[in-house]
């Protein structure tokens, strides 16, 4: 250990030491001008990749470019998702009958229309003509089932609006 320390107080290691830090400092020196010199050929490299614009900002702007994309195409997922729950409550069936409701009239002018939804579900109009007066009368349906008595002819207009 004596011979350790003894060593260590020399100017041989002193010398050594100078020539070890002379070592690193040069080596320090020749990795940052190899470093510069990459950095100089990677700007070069991806300048005449892009025709003289650099790739890296053109894929950086392609892809902020498809991240606005993937955001507008979210956007239009959820305004058809809600148009999807809008739709099934919308009038999406009609069924229409016309027909005589009184011998005297000359032509079929009294009419039952069904009006529904995907559900089968909103309502059927009945207009009826006579030569004295016009009446339209509307009943609810739910399910394709009123809770008012139904004629032929609303049963015929439901029957055909939902089989469409």
């Amino acid at each position: 250990m004596d011979y350790i320390l003894n060593f260590l107080k020399t100017d041989v290691f002193l010398i050594v030491i100078s020539c070890i830090v002379i070592l690193l400092f040069l080596l320090y020196l020749i990795n940052i001008i190899k470093y510069s010199k990459l950095r100089k050929n990677y700007s070069s490299f991806m300048k005449k990749i892009g025709n003289g614009n650099n790739i890296q900002e053109t894929i950086e702007n392609y892809m902020k470019k498809i991240e606005e994309v993937q955001k507008e195409n979210n956007d239009l997922k959820n305004y058809c998702k809600q148009l999807d729950s809008t739709l099934s409550t919308s009038i999406q069936k009609v069924g229409l009958v016309r027909y005589s409701a009184f011998k005297d009239t000359g032509s079929d002018l009294s009419f039952t229309l069904a009006l529904l939804n995907e559900k089968n579900t909103g309502i059927v109009l009945n207009g009826i003509y006579s030569r004295e007066m016009s009446n339209i009368y509307a009943k609810p349906i739910e399910n394709g089932i009123s809770t008012y008595t139904l004629s032929e002819e609303e049963k015929q207009a439901i029957k055909k609006a939902i089989e469409i």
